[in-house]
């Protein structure tokens, strides 16, 4: 089957084949398909999209394309992915909070892309912690702890990575159809049995509008129960910092305190509780989300969920005592400042992809995919939407190495907060998609 054939058939607005979707992949997977055919097939599914079928046929393939999981073990497999954004360092409480609660979480996650954070990265902060383990430790992890939150390896889904890399410089990134398939085929090849999506809205998320989010997580719910895994979406709200952190170590430290009790930011808790309960009413772990939430708020006071991630980052190869003693072991910035609120009033707006630029900025995200990290960097104390704040008042505190680096996050920050009269707030959950 020739590729120019295919692409030309979808550039012309027919629905592609499952033989000629699955040839498609072959050749982006052996790159017989050229960069060029790659890129020219991106964009012809960018302009003319594609059916439910089409992307679950996609979807398939690229899962196909490398390693399957399959698990034989004494509960559901389960996970959650979301779309990016700014201090969401969800994944780090619910993994253990849903795998304490009876789950099993083989949680594949991604780095940081523009001006959200990774999750991965935020594990990378923490010594000895193997991100990407081989096959067998994450099946012996899984198996012996209930959760790991690790990276892909290069072999799952590996028609993703270069059909990805590929859209990241073609300008087809967007395309709604694609970025199903891209997060399914991971996920799918990951063995689960349930999924549920956690997909921003806001001007913190790839998705700015409610309209685009909703589009979103309708094409990934339809198109994962086409390829046959049960998955509910949750659209929450991203016009602010989920958390009060955002930077990897700092947000590791905020998550430790979220989980052990130490501080909990109320939106953060709203969300991972209301992620977890759908996690558990899914995978029949809980009659319905509202026992499920009710499970999982227990399963976190109770202290298991805290016990769980400390089982799980040692046995990644992490300090044995990093939840009873985090700070021992995280990088710390040379130097903290204040930023100061320019006027008095209430915080009226907050740009939050100017949040996630000034932790980039401080070298705590990539402009680049090759650049290194810092871990130690980024922001804290951030002032929530609809907060009184006092001429003077911290915004936030910034975590450096360098004064020239933080006057440059400073900038960042006192043009991402607006103070003025008080808003309207977005709820944290903004709808349900099941």
């Amino acid at each position: 089957m020739l590729t120019q054939e295919i692409i030309r058939h979808k550039r012309d607005g027919a629905e592609l084949s499952a033989e000629e979707i699955n040839a498609m992949v072959e050749g982006i997977s052996t790159g017989s398909a050229s960069e060029g055919q790659v890129a020219a097939f991106a964009m012809a599914v960018f302009f003319r999209g594609m059916t439910h079928a089409e992307a679950a046929a996609l979807t398939l393939a690229m899962r196909d394309s490398g390693d399957v999981f399959h698990w034989n073990l004494p509960g559901p497999v389960v996970d959650k992915h979301s779309t990016g954004g700014v201090g969401d360092n969800v994944s780090l409480m619910l993994a253990p909070i849903v795998a304490a609660s009876g789950g099993f979480v083989p949680m594949i996650s991604g780095r940081g892309l523009g001006h959200t954070g990774g999750t991965l990265d935020k594990m990378d902060s923490i010594p000895g912690y193997t991100s990407q383990p081989d096959n067998d430790l994450l099946r012996k992890v899984v198996a012996e702890v209930g959760c790991a939150i690790i990276g892909q390896t290069a072999n799952l889904a590996p028609a993703d990575k270069r059909f990805y890399a590929i859209r990241d410089v073609t300008a087809t990134v967007e395309s709604v159809p694609l970025i199903t398939a891209s997060i399914l085929s991971k996920k799918l090849s990951a063995g689960l049995g349930a999924l549920v999506m956690d997909v921003k809205s806001g001007n913190g998320a790839f998705m700015d509008t409610f309209e685009r989010s909703v589009e979103l997580a309708q094409s990934i719910t339809g198109v994962a129960r086409e390829a046959g895994l049960a998955c509910n979406a949750l659209i929450t709200d991203m016009n602010q910092p989920l958390a009060s952190a955002a930077g990897n170590a700092l947000e590791v430290v905020n998550a430790v305190d979220f989980i052990t009790g130490a501080q909990r930011d109320a939106r953060l808790e709203a969300v991972t509780l209301a992620l977890a309960g759908e996690m558990l009413a899914i995978t029949g772990l809980a009659a319905n989300r509202a026992a499920g939430l009710e499970k999982a708020r227990e399963t976190l006071e109770s202290g298991r969920a805290a016990e769980m991630f400390g089982r799980m980052v040692s046995a990644l190869g992490g300090p044995a005592d990093f939840v009873e003693n985090p700070g021992a072991h995280l990088a710390k910035a040379k130097l903290n400042r204040a930023v100061p609120a320019p006027a008095s009033g209430h915080v009226a707006a907050i740009q939050t992809r100017e949040i996630g630029l000034a932790v980039v900025e401080l070298g705590g995200g990539r402009r680049r995919a090759d650049d290194v990290i810092n871990p130690a960097v980024g922001l804290t104390g951030l002032v929530d939407l609809g907060q009184r704040v006092e001429a003077g008042d911290p915004l936030c505190v910034i975590h450096a190495d360098s004064a020239a680096e933080a006057d440059a996050a400073e900038r960042k920050v006192l043009k991402a907060y607006g103070i003025g009269d008080a808003p309207q707030v977005p709820e944290p959950v903004l709808r349900i998609i099941d």
